[in-house]
């Protein structure tokens, strides 16, 4: 979530909701979705290089009505991809590849704090800020890696992914490079990033493009346990907040990151799980621009609506789709 949004509302009291963070599921196929349309089809689409799981052509996925979306599954392929796939906004979910831009220069174990990052003075000026989603760190104060990873991902702290940014390579606009490189190593060429959180409506991808990112950074055993993490509390702050991902903890989601603003509209890359033949497999999913030009709130419910459906009827047909297409 950000854009025109005043600074998230503590929590007095988070539960922590189970969300499992076990082993990678590395997604069989190429990185990214494939057919366009509302139903699958066996053609790739997009030159994705991935055609569409022969047994998707017999699943009736709810794709969402406007935006656009794409659904791959771990060992199976795609479910296929819905819309032009043309870049727009994509607010907040930009921070997914602050994140992997991080992690790959900055490795960790899943359960590791990480480096010490000595929070600056502009982070915690930018901490209340009354036009963009933040969290508050104190000037000088020392944080480790993962807490802050979790204060960009949780609740979408704009402020703690510039500070990763500078801590990184000194420069904001320096690591925005960096992001647009790791782009083009993941054959992301819808997408350009021109800051590091989101806010800038000239950040803008694709569907495809992001869930080809999103499989990738599940592969992080540190990435997956941050972007299941239920709630964070910031340090000296007294301040806990949840999730902004409303789906986390149930129909198997475990993670992704949400983004929303006016000119994105509502967006959600989402990942879960789901038993197929005695396999547990990860399925993850991207949905953009939902009522983009609206409030970021109402966009931000019609993602999450749209999220919620497709996993939902994911969940329910996959297995006997798989059923049907061994026999």
């Amino acid at each position: 979530m950000l854009l025109h949004r005043s600074v998230l509302v503590p929590l007095t009291a988070a539960g922590v909701l189970a969300a499992g963070t076990g082993g990678w599921y590395a997604v069989g196929g190429s990185p990214n979705g494939s057919t366009t349309g509302a139903t699958a089809g066996p053609a790739a689409a997009q030159g994705s290089g991935e055609e569409v799981a022969p047994l998707a052509r017999s699943m009736q996925l709810p794709w969402p009505r406007e935006g656009q979306a794409s659904v791959a599954v771990e060992g199976i392929g795609s479910l296929g991809t819905r819309g032009e796939q043309k870049p727009v906004p994509i607010a907040s979910v930009t921070k997914v590849m602050t994140a992997y831009v991080i992690l790959k220069h900055h490795p960790m174990s899943a359960d590791a704090p990480g480096a010490t990052v000595v929070a600056d003075q502009r982070a915690a000026d930018e901490s209340y800020s009354s036009v963009e989603t933040t969290a508050p760190v104190l000037a000088g104060r020392k944080y480790t890696q993962r807490r802050l990873l979790e204060l960009m991902m949780v609740p979408s702290g704009n402020n703690v992914a510039r500070l990763l940014a500078r801590w990184d390579t000194g420069d904001e606009k320096a690591f925005v490079a960096k992001m647009n490189r790791a782009a083009a190593g993941l054959g992301m060429r819808a997408t350009t990033y021109t800051g590091v959180s989101g806010m800038e409506a000239s950040t803008r991808s694709t569907a495809v493009d992001q869930l080809r990112l999103a499989r990738a950074a599940m592969k992080d055993p540190a990435f997956r346990r941050i972007v299941a993490t239920a709630s964070v509390t910031a340090p000296g702050a007294g301040v806990t907040f949840r999730n902004t991902n409303k789906l986390l903890g149930h129909d198997g989601v475990i993670g992704l990151k949400t983004g929303s603003s006016t000119p994105a509209g509502g967006n959600l890359v989402w990942a879960t799980t789901q038993e197929v033949a005695g396999v547990r497999r990860l399925v993850i999913g991207v949905v953009l621009h939902q009522r983009a030009g609206t409030s970021p709130a109402e966009g931000s419910a019609a993602a999450h609506e749209a999220g919620r459906a497709l996993i939902a009827a994911i969940r329910a047909g996959l297995p006997a789709a798989a059923n049907r297409a061994s026999q």
